[in-house]
């Protein structure tokens, strides 16, 4: 009941500036003045349109989005009040898959983080990308062999797969065989464009993998992750208004722009002129993004949460995206985007 109280009045107190803001954002006025991040993260519900990402996957929204049940067979939704549990529905079937799949390679089951919220957009914290419904966090901790509370999934700490005593190494007591199978499981389905991992994990992997190698390439090293692992799939064909990310450079991976991570250089501070104040950082407005967004803001809301649940604790796994219908191609918007997920620190290698 704790939890539920004070879940409802943290979206209360987002809803109540999300109506000034969005009607600020209709009337055009300056983007300064409309915080993406607000608007977006104070709605509960997606919009009642065809299933359709816009703009690129740190910068921009999606329509027409599908939740992942909070429990399945094989996997569990965690950090529920965050109602980040939505996303396109080939992203959704691909969890379901995954979660099914992951019992063959030795993983009891997924634990799964972040997806997107109900029509994507910048997030009031944890992410700069989540944005178009196409990414997906799963923790590297098994799922347990009973339900957990909301309580529980609220609480439970996550687990670094590191050494707390030395630099950018895995822990041989916390990774097993089973977490390199579930990572390259990942990797493996060919709606898959990238999986990000720790610069310490990808080395695991580059060092151990005996499996399919060509695979490795999915697999780039970023800041974080070493707690979970991040899914990124491609945009679904005739999606006209998403941003595709260039593909992984060729090759598994496991060269110089993996032992660049070991060097001092990715962890430094970036250099700033002591004679000019630090730029203050501009919040991104609804403006920023592209056209559609406006329009996937403004649209009707679904009646439930349940009418755009997919799945189910007693349903079995299908492939969803062959029966969901694709948006009418709309034409792209000109948007200015960047490759990069995470903009600090530089330099860093443009290859992510």
């Amino acid at each position: 009941m704790r939890l539920q109280t004070r879940t409802s009045l943290i979206r209360l107190a987002v809803i109540a500036v999300t109506v000034p803001l969005l009607m600020l954002a209709e009337s055009g006025k300056a983007s300064e003045q409309v915080p993406a991040k607000k608007v977006f993260g104070g709605i509960e519900l997606p919009s009642r349109a065809a299933p359709a990402p816009y703009g690129f996957y740190s910068k921009g929204c999606i329509s027409g989005a599908v939740a992942l049940p909070t429990d399945g067979p094989t996997w569990q939704a965690m950090r529920l009040s965050r109602n980040r549990r939505w996303g396109h529905p080939q992203m959704i079937s691909l969890l379901e898959q995954l979660a099914h799949d992951a019992s063959e390679v030795g993983w009891p089951g997924l634990l799964v983080g972040d997806v997107s919220q109900p029509r994507g957009g910048p997030m009031m914290n944890g992410h700069a990308s989540h944005q178009i419904g196409l990414d997906a966090d799963i923790w590297l901790t098994p799922m347990p062999d009973r339900r957990l509370s909301a309580e529980e999934r609220e609480d439970l700490p996550f687990t670094s797969i590191l050494r707390k005593d030395k630099f950018l190494t895995v822990d041989s007591r916390l990774w097993t065989p089973s977490h390199a199978r579930l990572i390259m499981l990942a990797a493996s389905y060919p709606q898959v464009e990238r999986v990000f991992v720790n610069p310490a994990i990808k080395k695991k992997l580059c060092d151990t993998w005996t499996g399919d190698r060509s695979l490795l390439g999915k697999v780039r090293p970023i800041y974080g992750h070493d707690a979970h692992f991040h899914v990124r799939i491609k945009c679904p064909a005739g999606s006209s208004g998403c941003k595709s990310q260039a593909a992984p450079p060729p090759g598994d991976g496991c060269d110089k722009s993996l032992a660049w991570w070991f060097t001092s250089e990715p962890w430094a501070k970036p250099k700033t002129d002591p004679k000019k104040p630090a730029p203050k950082p501009r919040e991104i407005g609804v403006a920023d993004l592209p056209k559609s967004c406006v329009a996937v803001l403004n649209a009707p809301s679904v009646a439930n949460e349940s009418e755009v649940t997919l799945g189910g604790d007693a349903t079995p796994v299908t492939a969803y995206a062959a029966a969901q219908p694709s948006a009418a191609p709309a034409a792209a918007d000109p948007i200015d985007v960047t490759l990069k997920d995470i903009p600090i620190p530089l330099p860093r290698p443009s290859d992510r």
